[in-house]
């Protein structure tokens, strides 16, 4: 079999992850994507060890050892991806990247310019040096 054909499947494989990373905003479905991106790589990594076994008189295989060390840390970066989407549906209640990015701590969501006059003057939390006011 020639070089050629896995490489192309590689790099269509590579291409469909790359795209499923761009444009979904589901964050399981961008953990499959960058699975789909791995496979590429490890599908490149064995056809260039077949490749350059048939070429040198020794024979290592250094491609499917890192292979199989690309498999073990995809399967790792899997479980804390999902263990990591699943605690932050739970605690939020969507999986949707670009509301978990709306919703990060520190930012505040962009006013549109309808202020009410009363918010206008402070934001209710005491500034440095100042003592917060005991409501009874």
């Amino acid at each position: 079999m020639h070089l050629a054909y896995p490489v192309v499947l590689s790099s269509l494989l590579f291409c469909t992850g790359l795209y499923g990373i761009l444009a979904r905003r589901n964050a399981i479905l961008v953990l499959m994507s960058v699975e789909l991106m791995l496979n590429a790589v490890n599908l490149n990594l064995v056809a260039f060890d077949v490749w350059l076994s048939r070429t040198a008189e020794e024979t290592l295989h250094s491609g499917q050892a890192l292979t199989l060390f690309t498999i073990t840390i995809a399967a790792a970066e899997i479980g804390i991806g999902l263990a990591i989407v699943l605690a932050v549906h739970r605690n939020r209640g969507t999986a949707d990247i670009d509301k978990l990015r709306d919703t990060a701590e520190g930012h505040e969501p962009e006013s549109d310019g309808t202020e009410d006059p009363d918010e206008a003057q402070g934001s209710g939390r005491p500034e440095r040096g100042e003592k917060a006011e005991a409501t009874a």
